[in-house]
Parts: structure tokens; C-alpha cells; sequence
């Protein structure tokens, strides 16, 4: 159906003018979020659905407003067009005779709960007034949900304050718009002036300000894709400043502009910004880091990477299927019930979900396992028993693996302990190490295949392109079967890739598939692998600094620079 075709509802909807900031998703207010998990229907440009969108509740139908999704993100446009409709979604009739105004106001008047989401600030946003206005005549219902403008947060997280001890004033000026009245009352005041513009207009918009009686050798920043991974800042004076972005071969620019933000002003702190620029100093800034995981799995891996600036890219390497013999495990969860064991061991999240699945399909739940010792491998596979309702009774306190564990295991006591027995779920192909040190402490163990694991399929061509042609600048191996799995269904990494190993048997098992390890956490924890990275970042930043080299990522090396491995 059409977007005038909404199915029947309460004469009048309701509207969300949402602003989604200027581009990282963490700073959507908690309002913002709550209107979007109400929404029926979401309008957005699409660089902003980006943003939105993984807030939205299921089946949520999504119009993209962009008139060219092909075009740059960064790129000035006109009037927003219907352009693609969500395959959730309905089907467009006539995309470029529907505007966002249109869009929103068949879909209120379908009574559908409606967020209109835009870039930054609602109340910045000229099509967003006019569809205010739209809505006010025609008795729309509507609210505003403010969002960071881009003029206040990208600053920010260049590490430029706009305003100091001294309280200068700020002006904001939108280049684009600017009439030659406005230029001439910014250039003559001595305040910090921020600057929005497109990247081809930086330099007119610095020449106008000089010409407004601001001196040349005002310092000022300027800042693309700003709150982003990819954000990058160039700093220079209004005299300089179209040599730097030359120097950086960042003009011309074919789009016809990328938006950036520029602050100018002495009092600006644009000379100070090698202190206080904290998001682009992050250790791992804009590295593009593949996790070996599903996203289910990487969840908690993946949000420690991004604070330190990175970006995970998850791709599993293994999948999970039922045992071939599933009576074993059967045998096993009935006699949980029965009292024939005295400790249950678990040693990984996926086998706390066989063993729930199989109590589901038994009509179980976690009472089933009172009076029963529970023990965990490590933190992870803890908080998979806590949401299952079970609190485990041993975690390792050292060590977070099979060699932990047994170390904080206590030996079988006849006289304390009334059952002799262990019950271990686990995979397939784990190793021996437990079993074999709980019977040196006197246990008997039933070493039981709750799930096997299998080679997963082979990710999008793309994604194999990237790790074989040098597209990632690390990956994380937790294990050696993580090694083997990656390798064989997507391809060796390029050697500029950094190669991040959690122990020394997956550095072995790496070092024979031909990498060269440049990382190794200091004990065997994905989240120690993390640090470990993060600390290679580091000490690569510095480095770099330290020899006055601009700072890279590793996929940014040349390749006459590609590093060889070496025995």
C-alpha cells in the first residue's frame, strides 16, 4: 500500500520531532529513545536513521527521506525526497512527488504515532519548522525532542570549548546562509565564532571573516564527521587554513561538500587542543577491528573496543548445533532432578543455553537446580546462569578458564560430600583438562556433549575482501579453533592487520597459519585481549607522535611498507 494508504486509525496521530545529534549514537537523550521504541512509523534522512533506527521497535515501518541514497553522507542537499521505503515497510507510489511533510502528514492523520528524526537539533532544522507549522494547522498533535546540535557537540569532541574563564562571546553562523551583514557583525567582534559550512567553503568562509576585520593569524579548527569514528580535525589560522586542507589532500571535493565545523577565535582553545583532544587521542581511534564472534556473544567485547574508539565488526567462525546423540544429554538433565550429581560445571555461555533449552523442553526452569553446587568457567558464563535464575556457587578467582577453575575446585570429601559425582555439559571438541584434573581431586565426572561446533558459513564477499586485502586494522583470536575457522572460511589477514592472540596456544596455532602475532593478552580473557590492543594502540600512537609521523591506523600503511612475519 501507499503512504496514503495507512491502515485506518484515530482521525489524528501524533508527531515526534526528533533531533538525533550530530552522529554518535550515545548521545540520543533517554527521551529520545522512548519515543522511538513507541513509534509506528520513523522519517529520517538515511545518515540519521543510522543513528535511530536500532531503537526502533520491531516492525516499525521506516520511510528514508534521502533524495539520493547514493550520495555522499556528508553531502548538502535539497528538500528531502521520498527515496527508499524499508522492506518492513510499505511500498512508495511516486517517490519524487512526496516530500517529509507530506510523509509525515498522511502518516499522523492515519492516527499512527510518528517520529520524524533529524540531524542534530530540531529546532536548528529549516525543514523540520516547516513541518511543525504543517502539523500546528492542521491540528497534528506534535512535541519537540531536542537533540545536541552539531555546532555545540562536534566541538566538543574535537576538543575545542567554546567559551573560557573570561566568558567571550560565541556567535554561530551557517556559511551557507550567511548574508554579508551577518559576516560583518561576527568579523567584528573579538568573540569565538563557530562555523557551519561545507569543507569546499571553509576557505571562502575564513576569507570573509578576515575581510570582516578578524586578523589572518586567528587560530581555528575544523572538523568533519564530527562525534564519529571517522571524525578528523585539521587545525591552522584563517590565513593558513586552505593550504593545511590542501597539504591534507582533502580539496576539492567531487560531492560538492561535505559538512564540517569550524571554530574560530583566540580564546577558542584551538591551540590547546594537543591536550585536549580526547576522543580522536582514543587508543584505538577509528581502528576497524574484526571479533571473531557472533553479535550475541561479542556484546560485551565489542562495547569495551568501542570505547576505545574502535570499531568491531563481528564475524562468527563457528555454529552451534544439537548433539548427534542427543539421549546422553537427556540422561544427564533427568538425573540433575534426581540427585545424581553434586556439582554442575559449565564452561561457556553456550552450554548454560543447551542445558536451559533442554530444561524448557522438559518443562523446567532454575528451581530445578536446588540443591545443587554451580560452578562457572568465568564472568561471562556467570551472568548467562544469572539471567537464567541461577547464582553460581564457584567462579574462578584467578584465572578464568578450565586450569582457574580446578585450582579454586575443593578435592571430593566422603565425609562432607553425600554424591561423588559431576555433571559437565560442554562441546564437542573440548579438551581434557578438566575432566581429568576433577578426577585427580577424587570426582567422578559424566562428560557430556551438550552441543557440537561447527565451521560457520562464509561471510559476505565484501567482508572477506576486507580481511584478506589488508581492511582491518586488528583482529581478536580467542582461541585456536577461532584461528582455523577464520582462516578456512574467509581467507588468511593481510599482514598490515594486526594480530591479537588471547594465549600462547592460539598465538602458536596463528604462527603456524603464516601470522605474525603483534598482541597477547597478559592472561586468558577476551577482555584483557581488549586492554592488551588498546595498550598497542597506544604505545603505536606515541610512538608516531613521538617521531612526528602523523598518527595511522594499520590498514592505512602502504603497501610498501606491509610488514613481513618473522621466525
Amino acid at each position: 500500500m501507499s503512504p496514503t494508504n495507512f491502515p485506518a486509525g484515530p482521525e489524528h496521530g501524533h508527531v515526534t520531532f526528533l533531533g538525533a545529534g550530530p552522529g554518535d549514537p550515545g548521545l540520543l537523550t533517554l527521551r529520545a529513545v522512548e519515543a522511538l521504541a513507541n513509534a509506528d512509523v520513523l522519517v529520517a534522512e538515511h545518515e540519521v536513521l543510522d543513528v535511530v533506527r536500532v531503537h526502533a521497535r520491531q516492525g516499525v515501518t521506516v520511510l528514508n527521506t534521502d533524495p539520493d541514497t547514493s550520495s555522499d553522507p556528508y553531502s548538502v542537499t535539497g528538500t528531502p525526497q521520498l527515496a527508499v521505503v524499508d522492506s518492513a515497510s510499505t511500498t512508495a507510489g511516486d517517490p519524487a512527488s512526496r516530500d517529509a511533510a507530506n510523509l509525515v502528514m498522511q502518516a499522523a492523520r492515519g492516527g499512527k504515532r510518528v517520529v520524524r528524526a533529524v540531524s542534530g537539533d530540531p529546532g536548528l532544522d529549516t525543514y523540520a519548522a516547516e513541518e511543525m507549522l504543517a502539523c500546528a494547522a492542521a491540528g497534528v498533535p506534535f512535541e519537540v525532542v531536542p537533540g545536541i546540535a552539531a555546532a555545540v557537540g562536534v566541538p566538543a569532541y574535537a576538543g575545542v570549548p567554546l567559551r573560557d574563564a573570561h566568558g567571550a562571546d560565541v556567535r554561530f553562523v551557517d556559511a551557507r546562509t550567511a548574508s554579508d551583514r551577518c559576516w560583518t557583525e561576527v568579523g567584528a567582534s573579538d568573540g569565538t565564532v563557530v562555523v557551519s559550512a561545507t569543507l569546499d567553503s571553509v576557505a571562502a568562509a575564513a576569507g570573509e571573516l578576515v575581510a570582516a576585520g578578524r586578523k589572518p593569524d586567528t587560530p581555528m579548527t575544523v572538523t568533519i564527521a564530527g562525534t564519529t569514528t571517522r571524525q578528523r580535525t585539521w587545525s591552522a589560522t584563517l590565513g593558513t587554513i586552505a593550504q593545511t586542507l590542501k597539504q591534507a589532500k582533502v580539496l576539492p571535493s567531487p560531492d560538492g561538500g561535505r559538512p564540517v565545523i569550524t571554530v574560530v577565535g583566540e580564546r577558542s582553545a584551538a591551540a590547546q587542543r594537543d591536550q585536549l583532544s580526547w576522543f580522536e587521542s582514543k587508543p584505538l581511534f577509528g581502528w576497524k577491528v574484526l571479533v571473531p564472534r557472533t553479535k550475541e556473544q561479542a556484546v560485551s567485547l565489542s562495547d569495551q573496543l568501542r570505547s576505545y574508539g574502535a570499531v568491531p565488526h563481528e564475524v562468527p567462525t563457528i555454529a552451534v548445533e544439537p548433539p548427534r546423540t542427543p539421549q546422553q544429554m537427556e540422561r544427564a538433565v533427568k538425573g540433575l532432578v534426581t540427585g545424581r550429581y553434586e556439582w554442575i560445571a559449565f564452561t561457556s555461555v553456550n552450554a548454560v543455553k543447551a542445558v536451559r533449552e533442554k530444561f524448557e523442553e522438559y518443562g523446567l526452569d532454575a528451581r530445578a537446580f536446588a540443591g545443587i553446587k554451580v560452578a562457572a568457567v568465568g564472568e561471562q558464563t556467570a551472568k548467562a546462569l544469572v539471567a537464567f535464575g541461577v547464582k553460581p556457587d564457584l567462579v574462578p578467582s584467578g584465572e578464568q578458564s578450565a586450569a582457574g577453575l580446578l585450582e579454586d575446585w575443593p578435592p571430593y570429601d566422603p565425609v562432607f560430600d553425600p554424591i561423588d559425582r559431576v555433571f559437565l555439559p560442554r562441546a564437542d571438541i573440548a579438551t581434557e583438562t578438566l575432566v581429568a584434573g576433577l578426577i585427580e581431586l577424587g570426582w567422578e565426572v559424566d562428560d557430556v556433549t551438550a552441543y557440537r561446533t561447527v565451521r560457520a558459513s562464509p561471510p559476505p564477499a565484501d567482508t572477506r575482501e576486507a580481511i584478506k586485502g589488508g581492511g582491518f586494522d586488528a583482529v581478536l583470536f580467542t582461541s585456536s579453533s577461532t584461528v582455523r575457522n577464520l582462516v578456512g572460511i574467509a581467507g588468511k589477514p593481510h599482514n598490515v592487520t594486526v594480530i591479537a592472540c588471547i594465549g600462547p596456544a592460539t598465538a602458536k596455532t596463528a604462527e603456524e597459519h603464516g601470522l605474525r602475532v603483534d598482541v597477547m593478552a597478559p592472561e586468558p580473557s577476551v577482555h584483557k585481549l581488549a586492554e592488551a590492543l588498546a595498550d598497542f594502540g597506544l604505545q603505536r600512537r606515541a610512538a608516531a607522535l613521538e617521531a612526528g609521523d602523523p598518527v595511522t591506523r594499520p590498514s592505512e600503511r602502504r603497501p610498501g611498507s606491509r610488514r613481513r612475519r618473522t621466525t
